[in-house]
């Protein structure tokens, strides 16, 4: 059965909406901090598919649209502050519920702003988190438990996060650089990202989700695994349940975080699943930051607008252009250059605890 995706809102530091985003990541227009909440982020994207959702709840009733989230729970609006109050006074702010800080809050909160009654789910595998969302969505309405989903992620970079990445010394001082010999760590980034999913072409897009491959290598809590077996092996599962082959894929959108262990490991992975015959692959981390859970939600929306576009322009890969040699080549989209018909995006999420997720999306053909 095909599961059909809506044009995505989305709202990150690369700009709001998806034809500001995707004028960003071709133009390699580097990122800037939004300091928004996490609802306010949330908002913003949702805005943007008010219409799909709207037709979603025409066609099928509001109880049958389910909502599947991806965050890696990093704060939001009330309990940020009221977490600083506690450590300030011992004693949160009169009338504040823990609701505000569950793994499901973002669920719920969706699911109250668009009066949604359907099955809710918050999906919890760090960076991999909106992308995980995303195919437990589409699984659900494949079997049956919902007609459609709002599914995506959002997530921001709390200072929480900010100590977290800095304790591991993963940060970069300046824009992310990666698969250079010269990359110095990754640049955190806020996003939300969502699509309408649906059994039918509700908007005729004639965008389907064609395959998806998750893995999960439990190798170290923080540590991608260097060999990328795991990776490779979501990757081929994403191939595998599309029923295509790698010479049918037109770009790879990469993880790509700058940090030399996730740069090792996705070169292999690819170039394991590909070999000579790579199709062009960027990272467009350089541009939005690392939305952290958001991160394959919002990726994701980039290949849809690539596909949509039908120009054949793409990201560039922003980066220094030293290459590290102890990587496996890949073949870099260029700025200048057109390619022939983007119809088939691959993109790529890898979140800490070795969760790992391929996903690939292309327009409508009745043989999938």
């Amino acid at each position: 059965m095909a599961v059909y995706l809506s044009s995505p809102g989305v709202a990150c530091c690369a700009g709001s909406g998806l034809a500001a985003l995707h004028d960003a990541v071709l133009e390699r227009k580097p990122w800037h901090k939004t300091d928004l909440a996490m609802e306010a982020l949330m908002d913003d994207a949702l805005s943007q598919i008010k219409d799909a959702v709207a037709l979603a709840v025409n066609r099928y009733g509001n109880s049958r649209i389910g909502v599947f989230v991806g965050s890696c729970d990093n704060g939001t609006s009330y309990s940020l502050p009221a977490h600083k109050q506690f450590f300030e006074t011992g004693s949160f702010p009169a009338g504040y519920s823990f609701s505000y800080q569950k793994a499901d809050y973002p669920a719920a909160y969706i699911q109250k702003k668009l009066g949604l009654r359907g099955f809710a789910a918050a999906c919890a595998t760090a960076c991999a988190s909106s992308a995980s969302a995303i195919i437990k969505a589409c699984q659900l309405i494949k079997a049956g438990f919902c007609d459609a989903a709002v599914a995506g992620g959002v997530d921001i970079a709390s200072r929480i996060v900010l100590s977290g990445f800095g304790a591991l010394e993963a940060v970069s001082p300046g824009l992310t650089n990666p698969f250079s010999k010269n990359r110095d760590g990754i640049s955190l980034g806020d996003g939300a990202a969502f699509f309408v999913i649906a059994r039918e072409d509700l908007w005729e897009t004639g965008i389907q989700l064609l395959g998806w491959g998750e893995s999960s290598d439990a190798h170290h809590i923080t540590a991608p695994e260097a060999s990328g077996a795991q990776a490779a092996a979501a990757i081929k599962k994403a191939l595998d349940s599309a029923g295509l082959k790698p010479t049918d894929i037109d770009y790879i959108n990469l993880h790509g975080t700058g940090t030399k262990l996730n740069d090792l490991m996705e070169s292999r992975a690819v170039a394991s699943n590909f070999g000579s015959g790579m199709p062009p692959v960027s990272s467009t981390k350089p541009v939005t930051g690392h939305t952290l859970g958001a991160a394959g939600a919002l990726e994701l929306a980039i290949c849809c607008s690539l596909i949509t576009a039908g120009d054949g322009k793409l990201p560039p890969q922003l980066w220094d252009g030293e290459k590290d040699e102890e990587l496996e080549p890949l073949n870099f989209a260029e700025k200048e250059k057109t390619y022939k018909g983007i119809r088939t995006c691959m993109s790529n999420t890898f979140g800490f605890g070795g969760c790992n997720v391929s996903l690939i999306i292309g327009e409508k053909d009745e043989g999938h």
